[in-house]
């Protein structure tokens, strides 16, 4: 069974997709999950200035032609200069420009962008604004939200503000997290604020606007679990699916009516070869090494051998080079008799 969905002109054949994450969501972890199913990946958000510099930004903007379709996420406190920055992406063929209206670190707080804008909803809107006519109809624009900076009455109105500005404007979606730009990554993700939100745009939805939603999506299950109970209809897969490209693979079981399998340990051996040897011809091989402890540290989780788990996850905090990557495999995942 296909379960489609339509930003704009581009058409997902599952109603789920890679979230942006900030440190994780490179070309190397985007390409693990696109080969285990995730129809569509989003990049962490890049900050209009790394692009309109060049240099160093701009290089890490450019695209595997493998990886598509792919939103390229952008942040950034000027009208003009974001816009400018979704242009430089069209140029190097992203597919959707996404701008981040959500993210809660407080050095981008400081600097009026991602969720400080949820608290300035004239800028947040000019934004919104400024990059949707520089895009045009050459590719579909989304927006990533919280449900607000805070959780008073004001918040509240400043989010459905902007919420209803990206429907005028012609944006072709909005995912939204369950939390707010205060609580971070901490307590739970309301659903219920969008379920009252799905059933409040109801109509604007039947008519192709695309409301998602984020925020505690764990497993496969939780995937149409929020879906049933919220009526969104696009899922956002972020922290669950770090070290766990396998969930986008048992969610199309699940859409299939087939059994959510967990990995095997030969497919976890191959996965973790698979993704250092990505992430090498990305970074070099001494970055790659730094950068694939912390995955280790996730793929330690799914070990099919649950009293080793937090030996093989100790193994992987302390890699400090490619050899020492090669040997925590050979011991743990090679070996190992399931």
């Amino acid at each position: 069974m296909t379960v489609m969905v339509h930003l704009g002109k581009l058409a997902l054949d599952a109603p789920f997709f890679q979230a942006g994450l900030a440190g994780y969501s490179d070309a190397a972890m985007r390409l693990i999950a696109r080969r285990h199913g995730a129809p569509y990946c989003v990049t962490e958000a890049m900050l209009d200035q790394f692009l309109l510099r060049g240099g160093k930004g701009l290089a890490a903007a450019r695209l595997d032609e493998r990886d598509h379709p792919i939103a390229g996420q952008l942040m950034g406190s000027h009208p003009r200069d974001i816009a400018a920055g979704a242009r430089v992406l069209l140029q190097l063929g992203y597919d959707v420009i996404d701008v981040n209206l959500a993210c809660p670190v407080k050095k981008i707080r400081k600097k009026c962008r991602g969720g400080h804008l949820l608290s300035a909803p004239d800028e947040a809107i000019a934004i919104l604004d400024a990059v949707k006519q520089m895009v045009g109809d050459d590719a579909p624009c989304t927006v990533k939200l919280r449900r607000g900076s805070d959780d008073s009455a004001e918040a509240e109105a400043n989010f459905y503000r902007i919420f209803e500005a990206a429907i005028s404007l012609g944006y072709a979606g909005v995912v939204v997290h369950g939390r707010t730009v205060k609580q971070k990554y901490l307590g739970p993700s309301r659903w219920a604020f969008l379920k009252q939100l799905t059933a409040r745009y109801s109509r604007e939805a039947a008519s192709g606007f695309v409301i998602g939603g984020s925020g505690d999506i764990e497993t496969a299950a939780d995937i149409f679990r929020m879906i049933d109970e919220t009526g969104v209809q696009l899922v956002s897969v972020a922290r669950g699916c770090i070290g766990n490209p396998w969930l986008f693979t048992q969610a199309r079981a699940l859409i299939n009516d087939r059994p959510a399998l967990p990995p095997t340990i030969e497919q976890q051996a191959n996965v973790l070869r698979e993704h250092f040897d990505l992430s090498a011809r990305l970074h070099g091989e001494i970055a790659a090494t730094r950068m694939m402890r912390k995955f280790g540290i996730r793929f330690s989780s799914h070990h099919p051998e649950p009293p080793m788990q937090q030996q093989i996850k100790d193994a992987f905090i302390a890699v400090q080079t490619s050899g020492q990557w090669r040997a925590v495999l050979e011991r743990f995942y090679e070996t190992s008799q399931v």
